[in-house]
């Protein structure tokens, strides 16, 4: 999917109005100002740099850093990569025929995240990528390997 009106659901809500509409209207009749304000910390979130570690504000616990940590033997791309996830079908209801919608929305986080990070720490460089699972695409980050 390289278009959102592909998407089927909103492919239908488009061909029903007709004339000029696309996924921003949709977004408008049908989104909600609360969601749209979440979803935008998703895709720029907040990160917090602890003990040489860039995690997510959102998966910081510093009891559960120690214990990765611990775990991981201090590899910092490691616990990055372990703590540092979403996972997509956590975010949003989905179908199972909606693998397609669920890949496109991982890829736009990748970008996002890619460049939340180059903007917050441009001395650093970061993997982000798209991990399968069976119940779908997770997103992660961590340092690159120097």
């Amino acid at each position: 999917m390289d278009d959102p009106v592909d998407y089927p659901k909103i492919k239908s809500w488009v061909d029903e109005w007709g004339g000029e509409v696309d996924y921003v209207d949709f977004v408008k009749f049908n989104g909600d100002l609360a969601v749209l304000v979440a979803f935008s910390r998703i895709l720029w979130p907040r990160f917090v740099e602890v003990e040489g570690c860039v995690l997510w504000d959102r998966v910081y616990e510093e009891s559960n850093f120690n214990l990765w940590r611990e775990s991981l033997s201090g590899d910092i791309s490691r616990i990055e990569a372990t703590l540092n996830q979403v996972r997509i079908w956590q975010i949003v209801e989905s179908d199972e025929g909606d693998q397609e919608a669920l890949n496109f929305i991982a890829a736009c986080v990748v970008k996002s995240w890619r460049a939340s990070l180059s903007a917050d720490f441009p001395e650093r460089e970061f993997e982000v990528l798209v991990v399968e699972s069976e119940d779908g695409p997770i997103v992660t980050f961590s340092s690159a390997a120097p």
